[in-house]
């Protein structure tokens, strides 16, 4: 738990790096496995296929992703441990019958035929990837509830440490898959996630044993949690993530109908692959902002550059592969894209090369409102975001006419800049009632950014 004693870089950088480096390792996956893909059989139908998939999956992933900021925020003792284990244990079992309903041949003949318009042979792959990818979102939510107890409890190295075990299982799998099995690519890939992902919460579980003790001895917090509270408190942020991850069926909606429509589904996972091992970065950042924010005027202000500088870093990172010949040794040689798909993928990169700046703020944004329990904020900066991005999807697919791939990273890029932008206030309005900035006021956000910090205070 934080004390208040002044932060430093060094300091910041100890408790961030860790779950940096745990979504560095997750972002490896994406670029990994569509170079395994890339490598296999009918690799532009199986890449379509995966990506297809992978963005269903995602779908019914979101209403649990957030778990881990609620668990870094709100477990401070023994019962608020239990109601929203109990809580998270609920929305796993309904995600998964939620990806069920959605393999019904009815209901998905519907979906990936006649809404997207994909053709047979790659709808019947996106099925059966789907089939591999039922454990996935629930997986997900069980690992992040206990990530996120021992992010509050600053044991962020065994984080890092149940990714390692992750990724080094969905390698493994991959391989079995493929060898053994002789999968299509879009199954080895399903197959792998899945794998790996279990493994991991398995393991994230085995790690999380000593920190329910520490939990155990922490004394009673003055703010009871109930279940009412929770669902108060989680529900915004769920209907964020459900509002944030619609985003990418949407844009597979829209790039069945655009210019090189193939071509754009196969190599927008490939280009969202690398951009989001940049982007992780800023997606690490936001659980250590909330383990480290306390309330004090310099250390707030301290948290705020640390995210700036990295933004910078990370973008520049991701420019000098988007505008050198990095870009054909990473799409050719690495990813494994014809000559003809990887010289089609680098203007959709230059174009989305700024988005992990981005990204760094929105987890600094996000860690404030999360804080000062403005979480409808939170969603209503995402659905601001979504509606731009499918704003922008529009007129540049159906007005403009342009490349499916550059109007979807246009979109993404334009949607999160005005997200950015719109969270800027309520920000300042939870920074101003804290004391943070400007003179300081009472009310509910002071109260609850304090208490969210320090539990002792009464």
């Amino acid at each position: 738990m934080a004390d208040r004693a002044l932060l430093t870089n060094a300091r910041i950088f100890r408790l961030w790096v860790p779950l940096a480096a745990t979504w560095l390792m997750m972002s490896v996956e994406g670029p990994f496995l569509a170079a395994v893909i890339a490598r296999l059989a009918d690799p532009i139908e199986n890449l379509a296929a995966y990506g297809v998939a992978f963005s269903f999956a995602t779908l019914a992933e979101a209403p649990i992703i957030m778990i881990l900021s609620a668990s870094t925020a709100l477990v401070k003792d023994i019962d608020s441990y239990r109601r929203l284990r109990n809580f998270s244990f609920g929305l796993n079992l309904a995600v998964t019958v939620v990806i069920l309903l959605g393999l019904l041949p009815p209901i998905f003949d519907w979906i990936a035929k006649d809404l997207i318009g994909l053709p047979d042979s790659i709808a019947v792959l996106t099925h059966r990837a789907l089939l591999f990818l039922v454990p996935w979102p629930a997986a997900i939510g069980y690992r992040r509830f206990y990530q996120g107890i021992m992010i509050r409890q600053h044991l962020t190295r065994r984080v890092a440490l149940g990714t390692v075990v992750r990724v080094l299982a969905m390698a493994g799998a991959a391989v079995v898959l493929f060898r053994t099995f002789g999968l299509p690519g879009a199954l080895v890939g399903a197959g792998a996630l899945s794998a790996g992902v279990v493994v991991e919460a398995m393991a994230t579980r085995f790690m999380a044993w000593g920190v329910k003790e520490r939990i155990t001895k922490t004394s009673r917090s003055v703010e009871a949690l109930t279940f009412g509270r929770i669902a108060e408190f989680y529900f915004p942020l769920a209907l964020t993530s459900v509002i944030a991850l619609g985003v990418q069926p949407t844009m597979t909606f829209f790039l069945g109908g655009s210019r090189r429509a193939i071509d754009s589904l196969a190599v927008l996972p490939v280009i969202t692959s690398l951009t989001f091992l940049f982007r992780s970065i800023g997606l690490s950042y936001q659980e250590a902002a909330i383990a480290l924010l306390d309330g004090t005027r310099e250390n707030f202000r301290r948290v705020s550059t640390f995210a700036v500088v990295a933004g910078v870093a990370a973008t520049a990172g991701l420019a000098l592969i988007a505008f050198t010949p990095l870009a054909d040794i990473w799409f050719r040689d690495v990813s494994g894209l014809s000559p003809e798909l990887a010289a089609f993928s680098v203007l959709p990169l230059q174009i989305f090369c700024t988005i992990p700046f981005f990204a760094m703020q929105l987890a600094y944004q996000r860690a404030i409102l999360v804080l000062g329990r403005a979480t409808k904020s939170v969603t209503l900066s995402t659905a601001v975001e979504v509606a731009t991005i499918v704003a922008v999807l529009y007129v540049g697919i159906h007005i403009l006419d342009l490349v499916g791939a550059v109007a979807a990273v246009a979109a993404l890029l334009v949607g999160r800049m005005v997200g950015n932008a719109y969270m800027m206030y309520p920000c300042h309005v939870v920074l101003s009632a804290a004391g943070i900035v400007g003179r300081g006021v009472s009310g509910p956000e002071a109260s609850a950014i304090a208490h969210a910090s320090h539990p002792d205070i009464s």
